[in-house]
């Protein structure tokens, strides 16, 4: 896929997630008990994974790889965005993505004090869904 391309859709996945979104805050704000029973669907959506991947991308996080080695960049680089988020999206429609715990390390502070750090594991694919 060009980046053109690539660039169109995310464009018109941003415009179909914002109406989305933007109906389910008329409904609540219509209907304060209003309950939402099938909103797993939206994070399966094509859409949504793509506006996610789009906005782990962008972050400046994406330059840091999780335990597993491997940054956006390599991802985008190795397999490409369409076949990243295919994958995600099976593994969320068949219900077996697992996250795994993340890994913490404490480091030190200028205080002298320490810090729990987290990595992640399965890097992009968390950041994704998270």
């Amino acid at each position: 896929m060009n980046t053109d391309e690539l660039a169109s859709e995310i464009y018109h996945a941003e415009r179909r997630v914002r109406e989305i979104q933007t109906k389910l805050h008329r409904w609540a704000s219509d209907d304060p008990h209003r309950r939402f029973d099938d909103l797993y669907n939206l994070v399966c959506d094509p859409a949504f994974v793509l506006v996610a991947w789009d906005r782990v991308r962008r972050n400046k996080g994406a330059r840091s790889a999780g335990v597993d080695g491997r940054t956006a960049y390599a991802i985008e680089a190795e397999i490409g965005v369409e076949v990243f988020c295919d994958r995600l999206r099976q593994r969320l429609k068949t219900r077996t993505f697992r996250p795994v715990p993340v890994r913490e390390r404490m480091i030190p502070k200028a205080n002298g004090k320490k810090r729990r750090l987290g990595i992640a594991t399965e890097a992009a694919y968390c950041r994704v869904v998270q």
